[in-house]
């Protein structure tokens, strides 16, 4: 089949979605395709809905909708006292399907070694203001366990030395070079009851 320039450029695009190859794509233009009204319109006014509505929270770093109070900031009685940081959402969407952990999520948005990515970007003092806010009692960090990953968890345990608070960090049970995303729940629920405190 003769190539076409614009299939050939929407292909190149799907394909640098995580999981996704050439092949892969492929299916997937030629599904929406052949579906425009069943998947390809819906879909486009569905995802500038996402684009348009959907911002960072700029205390947690969580999603949210730009009409509505970020859920995650929210105190609530029946969270715990305790709030776990992750690099990404991809991170907090995996902690909170496996159930492992009923508490408050701060989220940095990558690692020290992300392209365009500042220590400011972290949200520090804001994550300071939520330990105080909501009374937080432990901070865990749930950074992956990669060289970026592991100099991320340092700074973040340096930047919050000076609270009267306790620091842990889950258990190394997470295989070196390992993301959050993709490990399994049994993996995660020891990673969490198994972690270190790193209060000195």
């Amino acid at each position: 089949m003769e190539n076409i320039p614009e299939i050939d450029e929407l292909i190149k695009l799907i394909s640098k979605l995580p999981g996704l190859g050439p092949k892969s794509a492929r299916r997937i233009i030629l599904k929406l395709i052949n579906n425009k009204d069943e998947l390809h319109k819906p879909m486009v006014n569905s995802m500038a809905n996402v684009f348009k509505n959907i911002i960072r929270c700029s205390k947690c770093g969580s999603l949210k909708s730009i009409n509505s109070d970020c859920v995650n900031c929210e105190k609530k009685i029946n969270k715990i006292n305790k709030i776990c940081i992750v690099e990404t959402i991809a991170d907090q969407w995996s902690i909170e399907n496996s159930n492992v952990f009923s508490g408050y999520f701060h989220i940095l948005g990558g690692n020290l070694s992300s392209s365009k990515l500042n220590k400011k970007e972290f949200l520090v003092e804001s994550l300071i203001d939520r330990i105080k806010f909501l009374n937080i009692d432990e901070v865990i960090i749930a950074t992956s366990v990669t060289i970026e990953g592991q100099t991320t968890a340092y700074y973040l345990q340096d930047s919050l030395k000076s609270l009267d608070i306790k620091i842990s960090k889950l258990a190394q049970g997470i295989p070196i070079g390992g993301e959050l995303e993709n490990l399994d729940d049994g993996t995660l629920v020891s990673a969490f009851k198994n972690r270190k405190n790193l209060n000195i």
